[in-house]
């Protein structure tokens, strides 16, 4: 008899189990225990589990070409918009600036001082970051309506503010792999830009705020959906974008022995015009391997 009863309450405990882990997927995320209406036609739950494309064995011995370059992209070219928007965050679908705050808020990813290299040699932590973000203090003194001192007041007025950062640096890897027979090209890091109006010159400034590396932040990218002009049912994420190279991008470095950026030796039309010669040589390269 007392088998019987412990049966019973097993498979009702097991029951309860199941139709509250039901409860929290029908409301649109495993990790939402409200049951609120569900603003689609579906579920969406395949993107949480979404995992990032791994990388095909690659060997020293079969990279017969390299060359580093490092690319801009523009938030502000049509192409390339996704990355900025929304600056408010909807649910499920954040910018990408957004998406990598709220990582490294949550200690998934680790920012590297750019200020010190872009090798990833320096770490910061969340503090540190912020500290940067929030920029120089400034103190103002503060007067009643009699004109009598009472104070300071602390503020930041080159603070970070959302919809600041306009483009996205990339250290890439073009590489030509003699076992695929093909010209290939990973990414090794991630520097947002940020472009705001200094308080004391009252000038345009561009920032790099941090590097992050690209692989460890790979499997965050997976999960982060990303607006598709062509069709809303097939969400790509931001992995996709990177890896499909879903983005247009220009030429603002390469690996050279003066260590040194375009625009240290070419103006106007002139940089545009060396961007666009070191990208067909990279293109050329592979071609005349095939020539005979």
């Amino acid at each position: 008899m007392n088998k019987n009863i412990y049966r019973v309450l097993s498979i009702l405990s097991f029951s309860l189990c199941v139709s509250f882990l039901s409860a929290q997927i029908v409301s649109g995320s495993s990790q939402n225990t409200v049951n609120t209406p569900r603003d689609n036609v579906f579920d969406e739950i395949h993107v949480e589990f979404k995992k990032p494309v791994p990388y095909p064995p690659l060997r020293q011995a079969d990279v017969v070409y390299k060359k580093r370059i490092w690319q801009k992209i523009d938030f502000r070219e049509k192409m390339n918009q996704p990355f900025y928007y929304p600056i408010t965050a909807h649910i499920g679908w954040k910018s990408f600036m957004t998406t990598i705050l709220d990582a490294l808020r949550a200690g998934e990813l680790t920012a590297y001082d750019d200020r010190v290299d872009d090798e990833f040699t320096t770490p910061l932590t969340w503090y540190d970051l912020e500290y940067r973000l929030k920029g120089q203090a400034d103190s103002i003194d503060q007067y009643d309506q009699r004109g009598v001192f009472i104070g300071k007041k602390i503020s930041y007025p080159d603070e970070y503010q959302e919809g600041e950062v306009k483009s996205l640096k990339l250290k890439e890897v073009w590489y030509f792999d003699k076992q695929r027979s093909q010209m290939m090209v990973r990414i090794l890091g991630l520097g947002p830009v940020r472009e705001f109006i200094d308080s004391q010159t009252r000038q345009k400034r561009e920032e790099t705020l941090f590097w992050i590396y690209f692989p460890d932040a790979r499997p965050i990218l997976a999960k982060a959906e990303v607006f598709n002009r062509k069709n809303g049912g097939a969400r790509l994420t931001y992995d996709d974008v990177f890896w499909k190279r879903l983005f247009d991008s220009y030429v603002f470095k390469e690996e050279n022995v003066y260590d040194r950026e375009i625009s240290q030796y070419a103006l106007g039309m002139d940089a545009l015009l060396e961007s666009n010669r070191i990208k067909n040589e990279i293109f050329e390269m592979e071609q005349t391997l095939w020539e005979y």
